[in-house]
């Protein structure tokens, strides 16, 4: 066996035949991850000593940062020991993945391609997760992920928001078959998308579609902290093709959120403001010095608002992000 070490000294075992995010994960340590499959980049880590070899490709990975010794944890195994410029995140500690049923509580069609389902697990065991996670659904013969639309609740009910994608297996199910009552899987909880303690003052979220569910989780930690989120200016940019797509309203939360909404379709009705997230929260200004970014959404809004925002200042790790990428 492996050793592998970490930037912070904590080491741990690991078997040559799965990934160093898998290697840690049996550890009882949780490294940055999203996809789990090689596609969304956000598992990366520096090498800084040690060599390790490829189990997937690496799809997301730039070749420069290959050549600068950067791998995705989740497409690579060790073949040796191991040092890696990476920090284990401690506030996930002793959430457990599990799988378990759920039961279908409503259907809610919030427009003519984005529904709320809301689920309900076993009341013995339900599912503990920080807000900004997601759990992966299996029904139909398949499993989709889901980011969960929710901070926990005494209930313990859990909200999905979901769009409906031509040809997609569930999709199908969700808006033509799903009945409140039917039971489904579910597993998780997955995911590093959650708040970070030491934030700076200024709080940005970048959304794009359903990318706005973990950002809504989140804002409900916040408003259910109103101390904390007192201390943050808090900002919301949110992008979408179509403007029926804006179908959620932070009004209820009471929160001081300066909310933007931005569409990037051709609609002629549409009064409101055009263009990126990413572009907008830019033109708005930011202190790079002293902001944190929390952007989900599609894999291109994400790469374009780390490269720009880096570029102009802001600390790579302090951008935190949850790219949707696609089931094929």
């Amino acid at each position: 066996m492996a050793t592998i070490t970490l930037n912070t000294g904590r080491s741990f075992a690991a078997d040559s035949g799965i990934s160093i995010l898998d290697a840690a994960r049996n550890a009882g340590v949780t490294l940055e991850y999203s996809c789990r499959t090689g596609r969304c980049g956000i598992c990366q880590a520096p090498v800084l000593a040690g060599e390790t070899t490829v189990l997937r490709p690496e799809e997301s990975l730039d070749p420069g940062d290959a050549e600068r010794g950067i791998i995705l944890t989740c497409c690579r195994a060790v073949t040796g020991d191991v040092v890696l410029d990476v920090e284990p995140l401690d506030r996930l500690t002793g959430f457990e993945i599990r799988t378990m049923p759920a039961r279908v509580v409503a259907i809610d069609r919030l427009s003519h391609d984005i529904v709320k389902v809301v689920l309900k697990t076993p009341p013995a065991s339900p599912l503990r997760f920080l807000p900004g996670q997601y759990v992966d659904v299996l029904a139909n013969g398949v499993r989709r992920s889901y980011s969960l639309a929710n901070a926990p609740r005494a209930d313990n009910l859990l909200e999905l928001i979901i769009k409906r994608y031509p040809g997609g297996c569930l999709s199908e199910y969700w808006f033509e078959r799903a009945q409140p009552n039917d039971l489904v899987r579910i597993e998780g909880p997955f995911g590093t998308f959650f708040l970070r303690d030491a934030a700076p003052t200024t709080i940005i979220f970048l959304a794009t579609g359903t990318g706005i569910a973990p950002v809504k989780a989140l804002l409900e930690e916040l408003a259910a902290d109103p101390t904390r989120a007192a201390q943050h200016q808090i900002s919301v940019y949110w992008g979408n093709r179509a403007a029926d797509s804006f179908c959620w309203d932070p009004v209820n939360l009471g929160l001081d959120v300066a909310f933007h909404h931005l569409l990037s379709g051709p609609d002629a009705k549409w009064g409101g403001k055009r263009g990126y997230v990413q572009e907008a929260a830019i033109r708005q200004g930011f202190d790079p010095n002293d902001s944190v970014v929390y952007a989900c959404g599609s894999e291109a809004m994400i790469a374009s608002a780390r490269q720009a925002m880096i570029a102009l200042g802001l600390p790579p790790l302090r951008f935190f992000s949850d790219a949707f990428v696609s089931s094929n």
